[in-house]
């Protein structure tokens, strides 16, 4: 009977035990959440086991039931030594769920203190990323000009400083060495200096005029000789019979009766290559200059710390309102000279933006970069390309900076109808044909290369 008492005695014992437990774990879910709970709930489990056998009467005299004791108290150890730990980072919705508690009536004048809940921190404002603008063609032609095309300042200021030294110091040559010639005052041309020029500063011209006698020299249409070719001209020495060969310095250039520009360039040549120390020359300038002795033309090779430089020598000759250059084409005819418009161009397309506000000298800019740097369309860089630009702005009117886009296209389909038919005319002698040292293959090339870039003009800005 006492031992039913006592065991009754215990169950209600552990009833009243079980209930606190059974309370703690249910809030325990709530709080640390599913993992966290069983976690505790091994924990406790463990423990009231501990506690049963400290409370429950023992068998002294039996080993067995000591060594059995024994062993479930270190399996109990171990099962709570071995529970793993709960996470220490828990979900933001249960820390923000207060705990459950018995309800309890409220006791006349208390004041109830609400539960005091832990503001959520701010959330990190998103940020929306914005959608890709797509640029516009205006955008892009004056964004690639100035990230790829534009010369730098640099090159600006340095090379025509350098080319002009080196003119000083050629004219100082000539002057010494060939006296009895009247070579004129050398100048500086070419696109950098008039500010048409893109990439890069790598080119400049060196004009040496050629003074001529206008009572012993005349000019002869190159379509009224042999060659049959408006572009070129022959130089006549005139009156032989009453001022004999020898009244004129250049006489000694004469092909038959004709100034000879292939005459001029091989003696110019020699000069250059063997005569000149250029050596002492470009350390003087702080450079090294070499003359290019297998090419036909006049050229030199400058090298520079900060710049690399081709310069062109041309002799040139000024007569009849006719600037001709001694740039004979290939073959047998040594004694023609090619009439030069550019100083032409470049006035006429000034006068024209002087006169609009235009754009047509930074299309031009344009245009001359991307062909120039094209492998298809470099041979239209320069002189075609002017011209295309001037026939357009006898019909397009509207040359404004913000129409440069328009214009561009429009250009593109200009060329494309001219290398259909072949032919390009010079704006200022339409019986001169710009294309006519084109090859049919180079044609068709460029033609193809263009009528795709008039509806994606974005092909001809992409990286070489």
């Amino acid at each position: 009977m006492a031992e039913f008492a006592r065991r009754r005695g215990k169950r209600q014992e552990d009833n009243g035990l079980g209930s606190v437990l059974d309370l703690l774990l249910a809030n325990a879910r709530l709080v640390l959440g599913v993992t966290g709970a069983a976690v505790l709930a091994i924990a406790t489990l463990a423990v009231k086991r501990l506690i049963d056998r400290a409370t429950s009467p023992r068998d002294e005299g039996d080993p067995k039931a000591e060594q059995k004791t024994l062993e479930e108290s270190w399996q109990d150890l171990a099962l709570i030594k071995v529970t793993p730990k709960p996470l220490k980072k828990q979900r933001r919705e249960d820390l923000s769920e207060p705990l459950l508690s018995p309800a309890r009536p409220p006791v006349p004048g208390e004041t109830r203190v609400q539960p005091r809940v832990r503001p959520a921190p701010p959330e990190t404002p998103r940020v929306e990323s914005s959608p890709l603008r797509c640029l516009t063609l205006q955008e892009k032609l004056l964004s690639h000009y100035s990230s790829r095309l534009a010369v730098p300042e640099m090159q600006v200021s340095l090379a025509p400083q350098l080319a002009r030294s080196i003119c000083a110091q050629l004219q100082n040559f000539l002057r010494s060495k060939c006296p009895e010639l009247p070579f004129g005052s050398l100048f500086l041309s070419g696109p950098l200096l008039d500010g048409l020029g893109a990439l890069t500063a790598d080119h400049i011209h060196l004009m040496l005029p050629v003074v001529l006698d206008a009572a012993l020299w005349s000019l002869i249409p190159g379509e009224d000789t042999v060659v049959r070719d408006p572009q070129y001209w022959m130089i006549k020495r005139t009156d032989l019979e009453y001022f004999p060969r020898g009244c004129s310095s250049w006489d000694r250039f004469m092909v038959g009766q004709y100034l000879s520009s292939n005459a001029l360039n091989e003696t110019l040549h020699k000069m250059l290559v063997a005569s000149i120390n250029w050596p002492a020359i470009g350390s003087l300038l702080g450079s090294v200059i070499h003359p290019i002795v297998a090419s036909q033309e006049l050229k030199l090779e400058v090298k520079h710390d900060q710049v690399e430089l081709s310069i062109t020598l041309f002799p040139v000759v000024e007569m009849e309102d006719k600037v001709l250059l001694a740039a004979p084409p290939e073959g047998l005819v040594e004694n023609l000279w090619l009439e030069s418009f550019y100083r032409a161009e470049v006035s006429k397309l000034k006068e024209l933006d002087a006169g609009d506000s235009g754009a047509r000298q930074h299309c031009l800019r344009i245009l001359n970069g991307v062909c120039k740097s094209h492998p298809v369309l470099h041979k239209l860089s320069g002189s075609p390309l002017t011209h295309i630009v001037l026939h357009l702005s006898a019909t397009s009117l509207d040359w404004a900076e913000e129409s440069l886009a328009d214009r561009f296209q429009q250009v593109l389909e200009e060329l494309v109808g001219y290398l259909e038919k072949g032919v390009l005319p010079s704006y200022f002698n339409h019986k001169i044909n710009l294309f006519c040292e084109l090859l049919e293959d180079e044609i068709d090339e460029m033609g193809f290369m263009l009528y795709r870039a008039i509806s994606q003009p974005e092909l001809l800005l992409k990286e070489k």
